[in-house]
């Protein structure tokens, strides 16, 4: 199941294990550090954010796991410092160096016992000391010796000069000492970053610091409800920049719009490839098919496809990519694997029988052809590049080549035209990206490194070309995304992010209106969604897409496919085993009924050339038309009345004011009123109709007897009440009931609320430290709790405190009242 397992093995028994346990599963191989003198074993891999030490025992469970240790970056990789400099006076018994992309990060174990003068030898047994017990001559004639042990014991252990000088230029002595500091990015120790994170089996814990050892959570300050804990310190994310789109969904539409029943797909298109293309009206798909054969399919006929076979598009030459002509929906350009282009012409409204005769083929090439690349301004100029090192650029108008662009020395993975269609970038396997004027010259104008690892990488250009976005790897195979300017390529990349681990590169869709970046990749689950910036941080993550099931393509449609009026920004057609599935990504909103213009700015009209092929080639250049998005019917969410602000809580100072005696007459008046009932209800006398004059005049008359019997009652009644009521609310804000109304608003919590979550009816300072403790404990997140039920429960303290030195203080006031 791929899972990572830890075992414990006899070495004189090796049928079985004597017992293991299971850390669950990741990419990185998980890397082991074993102290013999304690037997603690800690345990992490490269890319995990999470540091796992077990006691390995000689008797069941033989592995018992001590801590948990929580870290704030992935790990690259993790070492154990000699027992030898060990702080062993504060119970310190092992120490790790994490190392991560910028630190070199220490974490300390200690053992909760009082750290003063005294050694604790149960802690510390003799270790192996840094004396060899043989030379390497006597090892190869047979001798066999054991490395004389050492006392850890401070004042049995030989002084000895360190190596490292300190910071005012001596050396420090003593293993003992701590050593100085250096000039080195260490970070803060992860002593202060888990504080209340680690959770343990035994008496160890995992990580803290000499100062804080034995402290219980019960001990920490209460105003926040933990110390430093990673969740608390993410909260400073959030005051830096945020994405429009950190909360962008990715849903898979309705099953009516799909193309289902896809048999016989070809897998086996190269890395360079998207694995198949769309525009707006259709979709084409390479088939496993002897030939060549590829599917072309109708947007506007959704739907079930017939088990019988279907018209195809007869290749002659397997695929090794195809690209829609983006001014000519019926246009498809399909490099072979013979080095030849084929440019076909389907017919509006689909295929309706197999297609054998390309409308031109581009020769020229001298090998395998890699990928097609359309301009984006000019109609009928097309770039490709091939195994033989070269970038060719085709006028399809005249069927010829007319610009052969060199200066490669490797494998081509990707090319991209830039917006304004007068520059064309690529980046090679040689490791270096490179900037081409292909109307000016033929050598490239601009070099510059690309990603070190050498399995692909893709290119497209961002920020209306300002930069260039990579996806690639690094040395250590983990995929890659890496911003370049291009002003400055020369200096490398000036912000690089880290995805996963993956063997498909990561194929990027850069949306110019809204500046973000779709990235996946073929065989993939996941959809990266990052909004580009162009200053620090430069990389804003988002929100993530999550399919079901591996795709093995995503291509986008333009932005007039977009339902505007849901907050969709971007559509995509995902390609699965056997069906086509359109995907739109949302923002969402609350005003839908407005036009989001802040999130919909005009948009160019890529779809429509403004330049002909002559003229591009001539010199000259153009740009496109841009129209709004904006449907006829809605108003623009900037131009939206605005509403008043409305306040869902009261300000604390109504609750710790005092009331005038003209507001309790006001609230008074209403209660009586509203105890008297409603003054526009039928009256009496409707009932009475055909009654003679002199017998309604006598029913009349015990009417108003009655009635003011009965408004005298019930006005004498509502006002006992609500002279009680006001009474009793005087009573009520006194000192002590400001002083507590006043916590609870500071606190965010009421008392009945803090009661309920430690279930206290009376307060108790012991039965509150005692539920505090036990439901504490039981919602760690190491026992599948979580550090929301912990900090409400650590709220809830807070306020049950607060309550009970408000009552205490009241107590001594009035008993100094009484004395007085």
């Amino acid at each position: 199941m791929r899972e990572r397992e830890v075992k414990v093995w006899d070495a004189r028994k090796l049928g079985s294990s004597l017992g293991s346990v299971s850390l669950g599963t990741s990419a990185g191989t998980l890397i082991p550090l074993l102290d013999p003198d304690s037997g603690l074993l800690v345990l992490s891999a490269k890319g995990d954010s999470v540091i796992h030490c077990f006691e390995v025992t000689t008797a069941q469970p033989f592995l018992a796991q001590v801590s948990q240790c929580l870290t704030e970056a992935p790990t690259k990789g993790i070492a154990m410092v000699p027992k030898l400099a060990l702080d062993v006076i504060s119970c310190e018994v092992l120490r790790v160096l994490q190392l991560t992309d910028s630190f070199i990060v220490p974490v300390s174990y200690h053992v909760p016992r009082k750290s003063g003068q005294d050694f604790h030898e149960d802690l510390y047994p003799d270790t192996l000391g840094q004396t060899p017990a043989m030379t390497a001559q006597g090892w190869w004639t047979g001798e066999n010796k054991q490395v004389a042990k050492v006392s850890l014991h401070p004042a049995k252990r030989p002084l000895k000069r360190s190596a490292i000088p300190s910071s005012e230029g001596t050396a420090r002595s003593g293993p003992a000492s701590q050593p100085a500091k250096k000039d080195l990015p260490i970070a803060k120790s992860q002593e202060e970053d888990a504080a209340g994170l680690s959770s343990s089996s035994s008496s160890l814990t995992s990580p803290s610091s000499p100062g804080s050892v034995g402290q219980s959570p019960s001990t920490t300050s209460l105003s926040s409800g933990f110390v430093n804990s990673p969740s608390q310190r993410s909260l400073q994310s959030i005051l830096g920049p945020s994405s429009k789109f950190r909360h962008a969904q990715g849903t898979v539409l309705h099953r009516d719009t799909h193309v289902t029943n896809l048999k016989g797909l070809s897998l086996t298109t190269p890395g360079e490839c998207d694995g198949f293309c769309a525009n707006r009206e259709r979709v084409a798909v390479p088939l496993a098919i002897a030939g060549g054969q590829i599917a072309v399919f109708e947007l506007s006929q959704p739907g079930r496809l017939p088990d019988t076979s279907f018209p195809t598009i007869q290749n002659t030459s397997a695929v090794a990519d195809l690209c829609w002509d983006p001014f000519n929906a019926c246009r498809l350009a399909v490099a072979g694997e013979d080095a030849k282009i084929r440019v076909w012409l389907v017919p509006k409204g689909g295929l309706t029988e197999t297609l054998t005769e390309p409308e031109r083929i581009l020769q020229g090439h001298t090998e395998k052809i890699y990928s097609l690349k359309f301009h984006p301004l000019a109609s009928g100029i097309l770039a490709s590049s091939s195994y033989d090192l070269t970038v060719r650029l085709w006028n399809l108008d005249s069927g010829k080549e007319v610009k052969l662009l060199r200066g490669h020395q490797d494998q081509i993975f990707s090319l991209a035209w830039s917006p304004d269609g007068k520059f064309l970038a690529t980046v090679c396997k040689d490791g270096k990206m490179r900037i081409y004027d292909p109307r000016k010259s033929t050598e490239p104008t601009q070099e510059g490194p690309g990603p070190e690892g050498a399995r692909g990488a893709r290119v497209v250009w961002a920020c209306a070309g300002q930069y260039l976005l990579v996806s690639g790897f690094d040395s250590r195979s983990e995929r890659q995304i890496y911003l370049y300017a291009v002003e400055s390529l020369a200096s490398g990349p000036v912000a690089s992010v880290g995805t996963d681990v993956s063997p498909s590169t990561l194929i990027p869709f850069y949306d110019e209106d809204t500046s973000t970046v779709i990235l996946t990749g073929k065989g993939d689950t996941r959809v990266y969604i990052y909004e580009i910036l162009q200053e620090s941080p430069y990389f804003l993550e988002c929100s993530h897409f999550n399919s079901s099931e591996p795709h093995k393509g995503l291509v986008f449609l333009p932005k007039t496919e977009c339902n505007v009026p849901d907050v969709e920004f971007a559509r995509a057609l995902r390609l699965s085993k056997t069906s086509i599935e359109p995907v739109a990504f949302r923002v969402p909103r609350v005003k839908k009924e407005f036009f989001q213009d802040d999130l919909f700015p005009d948009t160019a009209v890529w779809w429509e050339s403004a330049l002909a092929a002559s003229a591009w080639l001539s010199g000259a250049n153009g740009q496109h038309r841009r129209i709004s998005l904006r449907p006829k019917d809605m108003t623009p969410v900037s131009e939206a009345p605005k509403e008043a602000p409305v306040r869902k809580y009261l300000p604390s100072s109504v609750y710790l004011e005092e009331k005038t005696d003209e507001q309790k007459k006001e609230e008074l008046l209403s209660a009586m009123v509203a105890k008297l009932g409603n003054r526009e209800d039928p009256l009496p006398q409707d009932s009475y109709q055909g009654v003679e004059e002199d017998e309604w005049a006598r029913y009349l008359a015990q009417i108003i007897v009655m009635g003011a019997q009965v408004v005298g009652r019930a006005f004498a009644r509502a006002l006992r009440q609500e002279f009680a009521a006001s009474r009793a609310a005087a009573e009520a804000r006194g000192s002590a009931g400001q002083q507590s109304a006043a916590a609870s608003s500071i606190t965010g919590m009421t008392l009945q609320e803090a009661q309920q979550i430690l279930n206290i009816s009376k307060l108790s300072p012991e039965e509150i430290q005692k539920n505090y403790e036990h439901l504490f404990k039981v919602n760690d997140k190491a026992v599948g709790g979580s550090f929301y039920l912990q900090s409400k429960v650590a709220r809830a303290k807070e306020r049950l405190d607060e309550e009970l030195s408000i009552q205490q203080q009241n107590k001594r006031k009035e008993h100094s009242s009484q004395q007085q």
